[in-house]
């Protein structure tokens, strides 16, 4: 039976991330960062694409798997007819060359444990040349070497174009091993200590996570959720990507399969928001940052995603010897989106700037002035019509959350040049264009028959980004126009109580055939904006019942079959647990209604 998206958990070094199988098996790692080339890449095509497996040989071995502690060391245990083991995967977060750790500690017994490593560069494609070499065995093909280090006592050797090891592990043994990479013309870094390196990866999580200063309920789930997050950000940068993996479907069989290891700027301000509300100030900072170099330049240069370093160009192409995750092909490297025009994402910029300056982040010098020019830029062309949030693939629209999210640059603006002396920009016109902007967007975006905001001027469709109208401070919770709103996509675009985003399958809407599931980042907005509009208890259960989608290890991927009762989309997703820690800020950091 193929594995199930959930059936994964992920291990990184805040420059890459790793997904590990129920199965023992790491099926997913791209060296030396989010967006290199992939090493193991069997989640997308089969074993021959590439993957490291370590588990016991007897087939009757059942795991269970969990993180140690607030990190993300990952203990899986094994328990067989014969004995009992525990394997440990992790990546020491690093300044160095990337290493993936497995530690075998015999519990009980013994159990006979197997080895299986099949390194496969360029995302499956290219078998290396492998050698002895200094009491290691070697990897070599193009750019890419990887070094495998094991214990003595493990015997190595080759079959099948992979390297085995078979070796038994009794009560109060360890053994490692450690996989290490680095640039083929470059001499090979120096080998770690396993042990070492698990006691110094602990230490660095459990001291990042014990400043969290988020004390409501579900404290442990948010907690997750951050530190998922934390995963996902490229250290060197402060970027954080939209999940670690590519083209992960987001309906099996179909063809939305997209690359999300880049930093999308709609991200900006829910990241920030969830950083700074958590007490993370250097790590929104950082990202902060990160934003302030991504977007400098000419306001009309803006784009809706960067590369971790913040590259422009990630031209989209099809890897075709994958098969796709469940045959779901294509499977696709880049992502031609980043080409769209997108309006809301001016708005995401403003509100991500204006929130850290609310929270005291240190300013920059010429932040303002960049703001200044988005702001001006947006002025004459907040008309146009877009790709929108969603990145359709079909005609440009004028969708309302387009619209309202220039309303949100402006306004933000506005406060901006209200609350710091000094600040240059023409206030009254910012006020005039804030008020002339909200004037369309509620005559235009909203159907008065059905007492709901639309997908697009003009549309009867319904979009759930809409939900986020509250939220925004467009309109007030009260407001019977977002009480209908909320009603009405609760109405007509939810499935088994989830939320998807806009009705699929309609080619003439985002140019794309088949569905998609519902969206996990959208059901969480559900919750908020039910709370917002006093409906308190109902918030509360829905926030529940999203919680119990995590898999065994508190993960969520971007969007879940009701009807298949599974994960879909790219695994984690950012998206998600953003929504899943502001949600969690809405609900419980303040009195809710019922």
């Amino acid at each position: 039976m193929p594995p199930r998206i959930e059936d994964y958990a992920l291990i990184g070094d805040l420059q890459t991330a790793a997904l590990v199988g129920r199965d023992g098996s790491i099926d997913w790692l791209c060296l030396p960062r989010f967006d290199s080339g992939a090493c193991f890449a069997a989640l997308l095509g089969d074993r021959d694409n590439g993957h490291w497996r370590m588990a016991p040989v007897h087939p009757d071995a059942r795991a269970t798997r969990s993180y140690r502690g607030d990190s993300l060391v990952l203990d899986t245990v094994w328990d067989t007819p014969d004995g009992c083991v525990k394997v440990t995967d992790f990546m020491p977060q690093r300044d160095r060359a990337p290493d993936v750790v497995r530690i075998v500690e015999g519990l009980r017994g013994h159990v006979e444990m197997r080895g299986v490593l099949r390194l496969r560069f360029d995302y499956g494609r290219v078998v290396p040349w492998m050698r002895r070499a200094e009491g290691c065995r070697a990897a070599v093909a193009g750019p890419d070497a990887v070094w495998l280090r094991t214990e003595p006592q493990v015997t190595t050797y080759g079959k099948d174009f992979s390297t085995r090891s078979e070796f038994t592990v009794r009560p109060g043994e360890r053994y490692a091993s450690v996989l290490t990479w680095h640039p083929s013309h470059r001499p090979r870094p120096r080998i770690i200590d396993p042990y070492d390196a698990l006691d110094c990866t602990l230490d660095d999580w459990h001291a990042w996570s014990a400043r969290c200063r988020y004390t409501g309920p579900h404290r442990d789930a948010v907690l997750r959720s951050l530190i998922t997050l934390k995963a996902l950000t490229y250290a060197p940068t402060g970027g954080i990507v939209a999940a670690p993996t590519t083209s992960l479907p987001e309906a099996l069989g179909s063809v939305r399969n997209w690359d999300y290891r880049y930093c999308w700027l709609r991200d900006a301000s829910l990241t920030l928001t969830s950083l700074i509300g958590a007490g993370y100030l250097d790590e929104a900072a950082a990202w902060r940052d990160w934003l302030l170099r991504a977007v400098a330049g000419a306001p009309e240069d803006l784009q809706i995603m960067y590369g971790v370093a913040g590259e422009r160009r990630l031209p989209e192409a099809e890897l075709p010897w994958l098969s796709g995750f469940a045959a779901s092909a294509p499977v696709r490297l880049g992502n031609a989106a980043v080409d769209q025009r997108q309006l809301d994402v001016y708005g995401e910029v403003l509100d991500a700037f204006h929130g850290a300056r609310v929270a005291g982040l240190p300013s920059q010098p010429h932040a303002w002035n960049i703001q200044r020019a988005l702001v001006e830029y947006l002025a004459t062309t907040w008309r146009e019509p877009d790709e929108g949030l969603w990145e359709i693939r079909g005609p440009r629209r004028h969708f309302v959350h387009s619209k309202v999210m220039a309303w949100v640059a402006v306004d933000r603006a506005v406060r901006t040049l209200e609350a710091v002396p000094g600040a240059r920009g023409d206030l009254r016109r910012w006020r005039e264009l804030r008020e002339t902007i909200h004037r369309e967007v509620c005559a235009q975006g909203y159907d008065a028959a059905r007492s709901t905001f639309t997908q697009f001027y003009g549309s009867t469709a319904l979009d759930a980004a809409t939900l986020l109208i509250p939220r925004l401070g467009f309109l007030p919770g009260d407001d019977p126009r977002v009480i209908g709103t909320v009603d009405a996509v609760r109405a007509t675009l939810t499935q088994d109580g989830l939320v998807r985003r806009y009705a699929t399958g309609d080619s003439a809407v985002d140019g794309l055939p088949g569905d998609e599931g519902a969206f996990l980042a959208c059901s969480f907005w559900l919750a908020e904006a039910l709370h917002l509009t006093g409906r308190g208890r109902e918030a509360r259960d829905l926030f529940s019942r999203l919680l119990a989608l995590r898999n065994d290890v508190g993960l969520l991927a971007e969007e879940y079959d009701p009807a298949g009762g599974r994960q879909l989309g790219n695994f984690p997703q950012a998206f998600s647990h953003i929504g899943l820690v502001g949600t969690a800020f809405t609900l419980f950091g303040e009195a809710g209604a019922d």
